[in-house]
C-alpha cells in the first residue's frame, strides 16, 4: 500500500512538472494569429492615430498582423466592455486613455471596472493639451477668457470629445480652479468637436497638442494656453495655464494598452516588452517629441500603479466639483 501511494505521489508530481513546463512553452508560442487592438473612440483622434502606429510596428516584433478596430460610443464604454468580455488570451487588447481612469468614478453603472476586469500591459505616450478659441472669440489669453466668461455668464462654451474624456476634464478642472462657468458641449468624438470649433459653431476647446498644433500655426484657431507644467516644445511661445494665474492647473492626455483580466502573465510581459521596445526607439521618441508627445516606458507593475494614482486624482476632482455624467 505504501509503495502504491508513493507511486501515485510520484506520478502526480511528474504531471505537475509537465504542466509547469508546458505553460512557458504555450506563452512562447503566442501569438499564432492576428492580434486586435480595440479603440473605443472615433477614428481620427490621438488614440486612433497611435493605435495604428503600434499596429504598423508590432508585427515586426511579434510576427503576426495587428489590426485596429474602432468601437466608439457611450464615452468609451462600448468598446471597453467588448474587450472586458473577450477571451483573456492576448489576442484582443484595449487602447485606453485617461478617459478610462476618469470614468471609474464618473460613470457609476459601467458593466466593467478597470481594476476588476483588466490587467495593465504598457503605457504608450502622453501629451499636453492646448486650450484654443475660434478667432471670433474676443480673448487671446487666460485672463481675457475669464473676463469674457464673467461678462457673458452661461453663453461661452467649450467643445469636448465626450463626457469624461481628457478634453472634458481639462475644461472642468479649469472651471473649478478659476471659479468660472463655461457650457460644456460634448461630442461623440474629437473630430466632430474640432470641426465645429474650426467652423465657429463652438467657442473654445481643449485639444491634444499633437492634433491641434497645425491648426494653431495656420491661424485657424487662437492658442490661449497649454496645459502642462512646462511650455510645450511645439508651441513654446504659448504660456501654460499654470503660469497664467492658475498655479495648481495641470491636465494631459495619455494612452496605454490593457488586456482582459486572466491574460497569462507571460503574454502580458511579452506584450509589454514589444511595446516598450517601440517606445524606447530613438526615432520614435524624436518623432513624437516633434508632434508634442512624450513616450512612456514602464513595466506592467509600474503602469498598474500609474493607473491607480490617476483614478484617485480624477476621483478627487469629480467629487469635490460634483461633476456628473451628462
Amino acid at each position: 500500500m505504501q509503495r502504491h501511494a508513493f507511486l501515485r505521489r510520484l506520478a502526480g508530481a511528474a504531471c505537475a512538472c509537465v504542466l509547469l513546463q508546458a505553460l512557458p512553452a504555450a506563452a512562447q508560442a503566442w501569438p499564432t494569429r492576428p492580434i486586435r487592438i480595440v479603440v473605443p473612440f472615433a477614428a481620427g483622434g490621438s488614440a486612433d492615430v497611435y493605435a495604428r502606429f503600434l499596429a504598423q510596428r508590432l508585427p515586426d516584433i511579434l510576427g503576426q498582423p495587428v489590426v485596429v478596430e474602432n468601437r466608439p460610443g457611450a464615452g468609451a464604454v462600448i468598446g471597453t466592455d467588448l474587450v472586458a468580455k473577450a477571451p483573456p488570451d492576448g489576442y484582443t487588447l484595449l487602447l485606453m486613455s485617461n478617459t478610462h481612469t476618469v470614468n471609474e468614478t464618473l460613470v457609476a453603472n459601467k458593466p466593467y471596472h478597470l481594476t476588476r476586469d483588466f490587467v495593465a500591459v504598457a503605457p504608450i505616450n502622453s501629451a499636453d493639451l492646448v486650450f484654443v478659441a475660434h478667432p471670433s472669440v474676443r480673448a487671446g489669453n487666460v485672463r481675457e477668457v475669464l473676463q469674457l466668461a464673467k461678462e457673458r455668464p452661461g453663453r461661452l462654451n467649450y467643445a469636448s470629445s465626450g463626457t469624461g474624456t481628457p478634453y472634458h476634464m481639462a475644461g472642468e478642472l479649469f472651471k473649478s480652479l478659476s471659479g468660472t462657468y463655461l457650457v460644456h458641449i460634448p461630442y461623440k468624438g474629437s473630430s466632430g468637436a474640432r470641426a465645429d470649433l474650426l467652423g465657429g459653431q463652438v467657442d473654445l476647446m481643449f485639444d491634444a497638442v499633437t492634433t491641434m498644433v497645425e491648426q494653431v500655426k495656420a491661424g485657424k484657431v487662437k492658442a490661449i494656453a497649454t496645459t502642462g507644467r512646462q511650455r510645450s516644445a511645439v508651441l513654446p511661445e504659448v504660456p501654460t495655464v499654470h503660469e497664467s494665474g492658475l498655479p495648481d492647473y495641470e491636465a494631459t492626455i495619455w494612452l496605454g494598452l490593457l488586456a482582459p483580466k486572466g491574460t497569462p502573465p507571460a503574454v502580458v510581459s511579452r506584450l509589454n516588452e514589444a511595446v516598450s521596445r517601440i517606445t524606447s526607439q530613438a526615432d520614435v521618441q524624436q518623432g513624437w517629441t516633434r508632434q508634442g508627445a512624450t513616450a512612456m516606458v514602464m513595466n506592467p507593475q509600474a503602469f498598474d500603479r500609474y493607473l491607480q494614482e490617476d483614478i484617485q486624482k480624477w476621483a478627487r476632482l469629480i467629487r469635490s466639483a460634483q461633476i456628473k455624467a451628462e
